[in-house]
């Protein structure tokens, strides 16, 4: 009766000395294997895991399971993630252990506060510390095999069947050849994605305008200053620091950029500040963390932003905060090679900049050709705000920001 039972003990010395003579007692052909013994020592208990309270703009989201029931856990150790609308959410355990149970499907939809899975504390600590289970009594000596029979009596192996023609369903005697697909679900992230960029098509009038931009000062600079930007701020210096604070500046000095339709009100929102949302390329989607007063802060502020919230995306550590807000966007295509494309408006926001790529192209330069390194520009603006001339002149205070950094200092 004991062979096919599995006993769960409290770790008390004087169950096991008790448990230990029963052992004794019972012949051990027919007591039970030792590792079929599960040991639940007296400090265990078993706690419920809450979904975390999510941002006010967030109301539900997806879970995805990284841990199953019965496996250990260290304390910190990711068992979920939620996605949401906006960013990904991970939830840890909360103490070493092993889950007991999952309380929700993967894929289930949880709302701030919903239970997600069980968490025996403390189970996983005991698993490690039992010590290796005995070395079993060799099994007996199977059988000496049958004597051969004198004539085969097993049909042999059927050869598998030819493949059978597709049928026609041409109608002209051709037949259709249809090529394998696989079918995933999208996640939330994309779906929302998806779902504004339409809003934006829907709801803008957008319309483009392109310029270029002569990297050659902005090259030169960076190759004699990034040794000693390297040593004394720890960080490379980059591109995107100038095209962003080239960005606050342009939207200083053209506030129609910077500002936003209230469609309740029938208003138009000036913002006195300047919060840039960058676009960065996840595997799940495309995200928009915010480098948030970007009028008050220098190359090396934004460089370090840049990097933090690089670090973050990377590491799938984004919060809603880090993206909500944002008065203007840049796209950085260029990083992928992109050397001209038109931009879609991140709603509620009314312009967005994209950058493309560096290419040395021929350029008339003071009535000569020369070879420069060229980038081109676009700016995507909603016309019901902004007028031709405004994005016209936004874009060129950029170009000349970026060419020559110097009309910064001079405020020109």
């Amino acid at each position: 009766a004991f062979s096919r039972c599995v006993f769960y003990i409290c770790c008390s010395q004087y169950v096991l000395q008790q448990f230990s003579a029963l052992c004794t007692a019972i012949d051990s052909a027919q007591c039970f294997n030792s590792r079929q013994l599960l040991f639940c020592c007296a400090g265990d208990e078993v706690v419920t895991v809450k979904t975390p309270a999510f941002a006010e703009s967030v109301t539900e989201g997806d879970v995805r399971w990284e841990k199953a029931v019965g496996d250990s856990v260290k304390e910190d150790e990711v068992v979920c993630e939620i996605e949401t609308d906006k960013t990904s959410v991970q939830v840890p355990a909360p103490a070493a252990g092993v889950i007991e149970e999952l309380l929700v499907p993967d894929g289930g939809k949880v709302e701030g506060g919903t239970p997600l899975f069980k968490l025996r504390k403390g189970a996983a600590a005991a698993a490690e510390a039992a010590p290796p289970p005995a070395a079993e009594a060799p099994a007996a000596a199977p059988p000496p095999p049958p004597p051969p029979a004198s004539a085969p009596t097993a049909m042999p192996p059927v050869p598998p069947p030819a493949a059978q023609p597709k049928p026609d369903i041409t109608g002209d005697g051709s037949q259709m050849v249809c090529s394998p697909s696989v079918q995933v679900k999208m996640n939330r992230m994309r779906l929302r994605i998806a779902q504004r960029l339409k809003e934006a098509q829907n709801t803008c009038a957008m319309l483009t305008t392109f310029n270029e931009v002569d990297m050659s000062n902005i090259q030169e600079m960076r190759t004699v200053y990034k040794d000693a930007f390297l040593k004394k701020h720890s960080i490379k210096l980059g591109f995107m620091s100038a095209f962003v604070k080239a960005a606050a500046y342009a939207l200083t000095d053209q506030p129609a950029v910077n500002a936003v339709i209230d469609d309740t009100t029938k208003e138009i929102v000036y913002r006195e500040y300047v919060d840039i949302s960058v676009a960065v390329a996840t595997p799940k989607g495309l995200v928009v963390p915010v480098i948030r007063n970007v009028e008050t802060m220098n190359f090396t502020d934004i460089e370090k932003a840049i990097n933090a919230l690089g670090e973050k995306a990377r590491k799938n550590e984004l919060a809603v905060e880090d993206m909500d807000g944002g008065t203007f966007t840049i796209s950085n295509g260029g990083v992928f090679g992109s050397m001209f494309g038109t931009p879609i408006i991140n709603p509620p926001q009314s312009a967005i900049l994209g950058m493309h790529g560096i290419f040395e192209r021929p350029v008339a330069i003071n009535g000569k050709v020369e070879i420069r390194p060229m980038m081109y520009v676009a700016l995507t603006y909603d016309h019901r705000l902004v007028d031709g001339r405004e994005a016209v002149t936004f874009l060129r205070k950029i170009k000349a920001v970026v060419e020559d950094p110097r009309v910064l200092l001079l405020d020109m």
